[in-house]
């Protein structure tokens, strides 16, 4: 690579950032840091008709959070500011000039209903009404009216657009990083609207001006704009611009059936499609986000990663710096991934067997206090470095040791069978033999109970099964020792005695 990479992520704020937004960042941000280039974010903003008031934070807040900030960007080594296209709309109008001027464009003054019109009666001859080299000659532009009555309608004040002239009888081989190479029929092609009357470039021209003037070398994104790859290519040779260098990424698939990955989807089966929780503005309709729901940073990266692209291994864990150092676009898949929630989960365990004890705890802190449960510090770091391997969120960690801190008040119907005719009797004897222990730590209550065992004779399903259902109430949990020593001897024994009771 001649010159150096630069590369962008592009969203309109419209909304929350969809997880397959997020997949492009990333996949943006990879290409970058592994060829030491530029990633930047430049906000889309002119169809201001769909702009969401808090969308643009939203998706800085999640691009940090992620880990994937961007190199430059609002208010950030604005090397080619601004980076918001509303701010730059006094650029596109001479661009736009530009290409009627060099026959590349032209004004159409066609309005909506007449538009309507030609698409009707195309319909009724069975045909698909397409606004090019077909008819741009027989409709209301400036190819059939004289110069002067297009300044006098302009002047006046009349509506219009520009519209790109799409060349005519050529086939364009085209080259794509992931796909190899594409071909168009450049007379398939529509003559799109480039910019309008109100001052405001549409999205192909200001992407174009865009990222020729901040130096974009690569264009990575979603398949979805593959269509418009000819259109693109074509504005550069208008303008006689170089072309970046074009990969479009395979889509993120729904779990179950075909067809993109939607916040439906993510509705019907109960997993996020957002990194962040969203409320929308206008119905305050709450979207659950992948931070809310208790999933690391480093997951989420990690198995956004892994849909549509591998490194040609069975390796599936990767930190960041792993993935910076292992991303080729190369190995991007031309097919679509299937997302698949069970899997995120299983990723997020792994980030969580990785986190330090003392940060799991200080996570965990806040829901035993909301419970009005007043516990060490040190007690709660015990219980959490028991049970983490159990679970795939900090949110788990409740119904996995709720048992420490309060006694059980029924017992599993399940488990109660191992509840025999003398196990009240064995249960009394072990209560004895607890009594004698002073120093209570795992290792000397095993020692004594088990030799208890051994020398009287007694199996070990018959004291160890009531025991744990007597201190946990199921047959769950970690090692039993360990749990013994933290409730503590007096609890444990009033435990055992309850069970007696009701069982």
């Amino acid at each position: 690579m001649s010159k150096q990479v630069r590369v962008r992520f592009a969203p309109s704020p419209t909304g929350p950032l969809h997880i397959g937004g997020v997949r492009t960042a990333l996949f943006n941000y990879l290409f970058a840091k592994k060829n030491n280039g530029v990633f930047f974010l430049r906000i889309e903003d002119t169809d201001q008709n769909r702009f969401v008031p808090g969308a643009e934070k939203y998706i800085l807040e999640a691009l940090e959070w992620l880990g994937i900030s961007p190199d430059e960007t609002i208010g950030k080594n604005e090397k080619f500011g601004p980076y918001r296209q509303s701010e730059r709309k006094q650029l596109y109008k001479k661009y736009a000039d530009h290409l009627i001027e060099t026959n590349n464009a032209y004004y159409a003054f066609d309005t909506a209903e007449a538009l309507d019109v030609h698409r009707k009666q195309h319909e009724e001859q069975g045909k698909t009404f397409i606004y090019n080299h077909h008819n741009r000659e027989k409709l209301d532009t400036s190819l059939v009216i004289s110069k002067a009555e297009t300044q006098t309608r302009i002047a006046n004040g009349d509506d219009f657009v520009i519209r790109f002239k799409t060349p005519t009888n050529e086939t364009l081989h085209l080259h794509d990083l992931i796909r190899g190479e594409v071909a168009f029929e450049t007379n398939l092609l529509d003559d799109k609207v480039l910019f309008k009357s109100d001052g405001m470039p549409t999205y192909h021209l200001a992407n174009i001006v865009d990222d020729h003037l901040m130096e974009t070398s690569h264009v990575i994104r979603g398949e979805e704009w593959l269509p418009s790859m000819p259109l693109h290519v074509l504005l550069y040779r208008a303008f006689g611009w170089d072309a970046p260098e074009f990969a479009h990424l395979p889509l993120i698939l729904k779990p179950i059936g075909n067809g993109k990955l939607s916040k439906r989807d993510g509705d019907k089966l109960g997993f996020p499609v957002f990194p962040l929780e969203w409320t929308d503005p206008n119905t305050n309709e709450k979207s659950s986000g992948y931070r809310e729901n208790g999933f690391f940073p480093e997951a989420v990266i990690n198995f956004l990663a892994l849909l549509g692209w591998n490194d040609g291994t069975e390796k599936e864990l990767f930190s960041l710096d792993e993935l910076v150092a292992a991303f080729d676009l190369n190995r991007v898949h031309k097919s679509g991934a299937k997302f698949d929630p069970e899997k995120n989960k299983w990723f997020n365990h792994h980030y969580l067997m990785l986190q330090k004890a003392e940060d799991l705890s200080e996570a965990f802190l806040p829901t035993i206090k909301n419970k009005g449960i007043e516990v060490s510090e040190n007690k709660v770091l015990k219980i959490v470095s028991l049970i983490k391997e159990r679970a795939n969120f900090v949110s788990e960690f409740w119904e996995l040791s709720d048992y420490f801190f309060v006694a059980p008040n029924s017992y599993d119907e399940k488990a109660s069978k191992n509840w025999k005719e003398e196990t009240p009797v064995l249960m009394r004897e072990l209560i004895t033999v607890l009594k004698t222990i002073d120093n209570f730590s795992a290792d000397e209550i095993e020692l004594v109970v088990k030799n208890w065992m051994t020398e009287n004779e007694i199996g070990m399903g018959k004291i160890m099964q009531p025991f744990r259902l007597s201190v946990v109430g199921a047959l769950k949990g970690p090692h039993l020792f360990d749990i013994v020593e933290i409730i503590g001897k007096e609890a444990a024994i009033a435990r055992i005695e309850k069970a007696i009771e009701v069982l």
